[in-house]
């Protein structure tokens, strides 16, 4: 189903029983809580949703665990119909964190369903370009005329997720360089190809100054992971996608294509 360019991702309105929206964080929820505030702003845009936070990979008994939450959502809502949509907190595909969603749910014994990654590719290009420029590695973007001078002749879109996640940035990537008019390559943080092995393509054609723009959340890498892969190949980076508007906006497309799904298959089956 077509979202549409101006149409809302969800209904303004929903019923009490319609499924939760969880979104399902890779990792540890610390300090700035980049998952909370993207889970603030999800909420606050759609008051309607019943909006959750949960942790994957803590265990049953834990009160912030997918376990424990999902048990929490379905203690009020109809047994015969999903009781959530989990969305992961990621910007791009995390096998090993789905199969992760996966057994938590499946240890829960809620019915909830997992929203798959939404193509957002121009929206994440516009976000990492601000990031860069933010962080005066790139020319601003014309929307918000201003100028700063470029300090990076060559970019790394960082991932993590392995060889899927690079392999998935690669359109957000190619968008990049059209906007940036630069050689961009997409590269893991923990896989292949490495962003070692993207440095030495730079290199290659003659890019002096390297700057690496992260498509991440947050959460699902592990800490010092970018700053270590900055020293290695002598680069400085932008900040991760963070609480950016483009993650609220991937969380609630995730969410309302399921539910989209989900009401359509309602009406055939009445």
């Amino acid at each position: 189903m077509s979202t549409g360019r101006h149409r809302r991702p969800v209904p303004n309105e929903l019923p009490p029983e319609a499924p939760a929206l969880v979104v399902a964080v890779a990792g540890q929820i610390g300090t700035p809580d980049v998952a909370a505030d993207v889970t603030s702003i999800v909420r606050v845009e759609n008051p309607s949703v019943d909006v959750r936070m949960a942790r994957v990979r803590v265990g049953r008994d834990d009160p912030e665990g997918l376990p424990a939450v999902l048990n929490s959502i379905a203690a009020g809502r109809p047994a015969d119909q999903p009781a959530a949509i989990v969305v992961p907190l990621l910007a791009l595909p995390y096998p090993a964190v789905t199969d992760a969603i996966r057994y938590d749910i499946t240890q829960s014994g809620v019915n909830a369903l997992i929203a798959e990654s939404y193509n957002v590719s121009l929206t994440f290009a516009e976000a990492l370009h601000i990031r860069l420029a933010d962080a005066r590695l790139a020319r601003a973007d014309r929307v918000r005329m201003f100028s700063i001078p470029t300090s990076a002749d060559g970019i790394i879109v960082a991932t993590v997720g392995g060889s899927h996640a690079a392999a998935a940035a690669t359109p957000t990537a190619v968008l990049l360089a059209a906007r940036l008019a630069l050689p961009v390559f997409a590269a893991a943080l923990d896989g292949s190809p490495s962003i070692g092995e993207a440095a030495a393509q730079l290199r290659q054609m003659g890019v002096g100054r390297i700057a690496i723009a992260p498509c991440i959340i947050g959460p699902e890498t592990r800490p010092g992971d970018l700053e270590a892969a900055c020293a290695a190949i002598g680069a400085d980076s932008a900040a991760p996608l963070g609480a950016h508007d483009s993650v609220a906006k991937l969380v609630m497309l995730a969410y309302g294509q399921v539910l989209a799904q989900l009401e359509e298959s309602s009406a055939q089956s009445s």
